[in-house]
């Protein structure tokens, strides 16, 4: 039997195209229920704009996947990132470079009206790209992982059952299964306006010096940030101390919304490895992981399923797993991805 722990985005990617290439017995588990972890916590943006190759090409590979779900799952409004600064400018252009030469339809951008542009230096964005709805994308693969045999089992702990392969995929809690995996949670924080009047096409919208970011969900937007001191642990406390400052960063960036408060706001965990890659492959005698994707794990989650499923069943992947094994940790990390937000 092969038991998925984790009934994330990852987890329901790995048992849905391990049942499509033809194993059976397999159970896809959650001590909760589907969708309830840092999936349900998600931001929801799907991106190929990546600092380095191993995550570019793990999006590149996913966004097939996102454009066949199509609205209501996956809306493709792109990704604008928009510099202030010579610098700034500087690090789009290299990344533009980067993703170019992978593959990735990226273009220097015009700024849409009703974001604040008059000290905008620079602005590229991937039309490609766009918002979804994770948990309503994870309950759709589990239902069609259902549909093909898997097993769906909530309130379920993996350790209680009885299995010949185990596929990790619990995010920020994957080293209560496998200890030796060096993943931690960071805790991230969410902020939801009231309602708005937005434009249906509005992309995500990042500032490319610090991070600041907003998305459209429905008739309000979502706004993040990474904190001042990183918040690591496992606390989900919602810090409003800090609503004031995305306030305004918003009112700035976006004057439409001047005025708005927050109506909602919500915390959820990035499981964190030490060069913000993903752990994905065997990394034991029948005991398999996808997890450590640093905040990135729901857009990149259809290219891990299939690629790690392959590997299970087919004793291969068709996609290059190797950048990220398990082992790179005995050495000296090469390759850190840069562009967490």
């Amino acid at each position: 039997m092969i038991v998925v722990a984790g009934g994330g985005a990852i987890g329901a990617s790995v048992a849905y195209h391990l049942a499509l290439l033809g194993a059976r017995d397999v159970v896809l588990c959650d001590r909760g229920e589907i969708a309830s972890g840092s999936t349900s916590k998600a931001m929801g943006g799907v991106r190929q704009q990546f600092s380095t190759a191993a995550e570019v090409r793990l999006a590149k590979e996913s966004i097939g996947f996102f454009e066949q779900l199509g609205p209501p799952y996956f809306e493709q409004v792109g990704y604008l990132f928009l510099a202030t600064t010579p610098a700034g400018v500087e690090r789009l252009e290299q990344r533009l470079a980067l993703q170019r030469s992978l593959g990735v339809p990226c273009e220097r951008a015009r700024v849409p009206e009703s974001v604040r542009s008059d000290d905008v230096r620079g602005a590229v964005a991937c039309w490609q790209d766009g918002v979804a709805d994770p948990p309503a994308v994870t309950r759709e693969l589990v239902r069609r992982a259902a549909q093909h045999g898997v097993r769906v089992e909530e309130g379920c702990d993996a350790r209680e059952l009885d299995r010949d392969v185990l596929v990790v995929c619990c995010g920020p809690w994957s080293a209560e299964l496998a200890p030796e995996l060096p993943v931690r949670p960071l805790c991230r924080q969410l902020l939801e306006t009231g309602p708005l009047e937005l434009d249906a096409e509005l992309p995500m919208v990042v500032e490319e010096e610090t991070g600041f970011h907003f998305r459209r969900r429905r008739d309000r937007l979502v706004l993040a940030m990474s904190d001042a001191a990183p918040r690591c642990g496992f606390d989900t406390d919602v810090d409003r101390s800090v609503f004031g400052d995305r306030l305004a960063r918003l009112a700035h960036r976006f004057p439409a919304a001047h005025g708005t408060q927050i109506a909602d706001a919500w915390a959820g965990l990035y499981d964190m490895t030490p060069d913000a890659h993903p752990i994905v492959g065997c990394i034991a005698d029948g005991v398999y992981a996808a997890c450590g994707f640093s905040g990135h794990g729901f857009m990149q989650s259809p290219a891990v399923g299939r690629a790690l499923a392959e590997e299970i069943v087919l004793g291969r992947s068709s996609f290059d797993l190797s950048p990220y094994s398990l082992t790179r940790f005995a050495g000296e990390s090469q390759f850190q991805e840069t562009l967490v937000l």
